[in-house]
C-alpha cells in the first residue's frame, strides 16, 4: 500500500485503510486490496479447460496477481493480455516468463481494467476483486468487437444473482440485464479455502457468453423501465405504475416525443418500437444492435461502440442486485430516466416544471398508461416472475403508445 492509501485490487485502483496482510513467496496479499490468490491447481486447472481456451487465441486475464493462471493460459493460447495495477505482480509475472517459450506470448497492461481501454480478444479469464463485479461485467459486454466468452470468478452471491431465472429468489435486475446482453451459466463453485488469503465467503466461477448479434433494444430506456418494475419486483405492474412521481416523469417524456415527432412532420409513437425488433427503431436503437437502423444510418453505426459503454455503465450499479452492499431505495416512485444513477433523480426530479406542478399528471395519461398494462395483460405481471420475452413485449407495448423510459 502506497502512503497515500491506493488500494490496488486485480488492475482496479481504490481507497483503503490498512488492513492485515498474508504472505507468499516473499508478497504480500491483501484482503482488503481485494488480492486473493488462487492456490489450488486443480482448481486452475478447472477453470481454463472449461473456458475452452484454443491454440488460435488472444486471451484477456484481468488481475493475473502472481501468474498461477497466467501459466496455464500460456500453454493453450497464442498470446495472453494480462492488465495489472500492482507493480509488485507486473515484475513477478515478468520474472515467471522470463527466460521461457512464453516471454513473446505474454502481453501486461500496467494499469486500472476500468480505465483501461481493452485491446482485442477472443476469450476473457479473470479471478477477479468482489468490488467491480458489476461494472465490469458490463463493461466487458460493452466492448467492441464482441468477444466468444468470458470465465469469471465472482463472489458466489453475486454469481447466483446473474444466472438467476425467473420465479427464483435471487431474480433481480441484474440478471435481467446481463440475461438481456448475453447467454450465462454457472461453472463451479470454489470455497474460500482454495485462495490464499482465503476471502471470507465462497466464490463461483461463471461463463458469460455474448449474444451474436445483440438484440436491437435502446438498452437505456430497457433499463430505465427494468429499474423501476424491479423497485419492488414482488409488486404487480399495474401498482408499480400507479406512483405520481414516476406517472409525470413519463407523461413529460410522453409530451416531448410527441412535439418532436410534430415538429419533424412524423407520427406515431416514436422509434422505440424497434424494442420488439422492428426495422423504424431510429438511432438509438440502432446503436445500440452495433449497426444502421431505419432512421439510424451510417452516425448510428459509427457510434454503437460508446453508446453501449454509455447504456451500460449507466446499468451497472444494479441496487438491490450486485450482492456488493448497494442497497435499494425502496422508493419504487424515483426512477432514472436519463441513466444518471440514483433514485428519484433525472427526468422524474425535473417534472417539477411542468403545468399543474411537480407531480401533477393528467387523467388522460394515467388512461393511458391502464390501458396498455391491461390490454396486454401486464397488471397482474409481477417483475419477479417476468421471461425477457415479457420484458421485450412490455417495452413494444409502452413505446408503440409513445411512451418511452430514457
Amino acid at each position: 500500500m502506497s502512503a497515500n492509501g491506493l488500494r490496488v485490487a486485480g488492475g482496479v485502483a481504490k481507497k483503503t485503510g490498512k488492513k492485515a496482510a498474508g504472505a507468499t513467496g516473499g508478497l504480500e496479499f491483501h484482503k482488503s486490496k481485494g488480492q486473493h490468490i488462487l492456490r489450488n491447481p486443480m482448481v486452475v486447472q478447472s477453470i481454463v479447460d472449461k473456458a475452452g481456451v484454443k491454440p488460435t487465441d488472444v486471451v484477456l486475464e484481468i488481475g493475473p496477481g502472481t501468474g498461477n493462471l497466467t501459466m496455464k493460459l500460456l500453454e493453450k493460447a497464442r498470446r495472453v493480455v494480462a492488465v495489472e495495477l500492482d507493480p509488485r505482480m507486473v515484475l513477478e509475472l515478468q520474472r515467471r516468463v522470463q527466460g521461457t517459450p512464453y516471454a513473446q506470448s505474454l502481453q501486461i497492461i500496467h494499469g486500472d481494467v476500468m480505465k483501461t481501454d481493452l485491446p482485442y480478444f477472443d476469450l476473457c479469464v479473470a479471478n477477479i476483486p468482489y468490488n467491480i463485479s458489476s461494472p465490469l461485467t458490463f463493461k466487458l459486454l460493452a466492448h467492441r468487437p464482441a468477444f466468444r466468452a468470458a470465465v469469471i470468478m465472482y463472489q458466489h452471491e453475486f454469481a447466483m444473482r446473474l444466472v438467476a431465472r425467473p420465479g427464483e429468489s435471487m431474480y433481480s435486475r441484474l440478471a435481467v440485464n446481463t440475461q438481456l446482453l448475453a447467454r450465462v451459466s454457472h461453472l463451479l463453485k470454489v470455497g474460500k479455502n482454495n485462495f490464499r488469503p482465503p476471502p471470507k465467503v465462497d466464490s463461483s466461477v461463471v461463463r458469460i457468453e455474448p449474444r451474436h448479434p445483440p438484440p436491437p433494444v435502446p438498452l437505456l430506456e430497457w433499463d430505465g423501465m427494468v429499474r423501476l418494475a424491479f423497485g419492488r419486483k414482488n409488486r404487480t405492474l399495474g401498482a408499480a405504475f400507479k406512483g405520481n412521481r414516476t406517472l409525470a416523469a413519463l407523461e413529460d417524456n410522453y409530451n416531448t416525443m410527441r412535439a418532436l415527432n410534430m415538429a419533424a412532420g412524423g407520427g406515431g409513437g416514436g422509434g422505440g418500437a424497434a424494442a420488439a425488433g422492428s426495422s423504424g427503431g431510429g438511432a438509438a436503437a440502432a446503436a445500440a444492435a452495433g449497426g444502421s437502423g431505419g432512421g439510424g444510418g451510417s452516425a448510428a453505426a459509427a457510434a454503437a461502440p460508446s453508446a453501449w459503454a454509455e447504456a451500460l455503465a449507466a446499468a451497472a450499479p444494479m441496487d438491490d442486485s450486485d450482492g456488493e452492499g448497494a442497497a435499494a431505495s425502496g422508493d419504487d416512485e424515483g426512477m432514472d430516466l436519463d441513466g444518471g444513477g440514483g433514485g428519484g433523480g433525472g427526468a422524474a426530479a425535473r417534472s417539477g416544471g411542468r403545468p399543474g406542478g411537480k407531480g401533477r399528471v393528467s387523467v388522460e395519461f394515467k388512461a393511458l398508461i391502464a390501458g396498455v398494462l391491461a390490454r396486454n395483460g401486464f397488471d397482474q405481471m409481477r417483475p419477479a416472475k417476468m421471461t425477457q420475452d415479457d420484458f421485450l413485449r412490455l417495452l413494444a407495448s409502452f413505446n408503440a403508445e409513445g411512451i418511452h423510459f430514457c
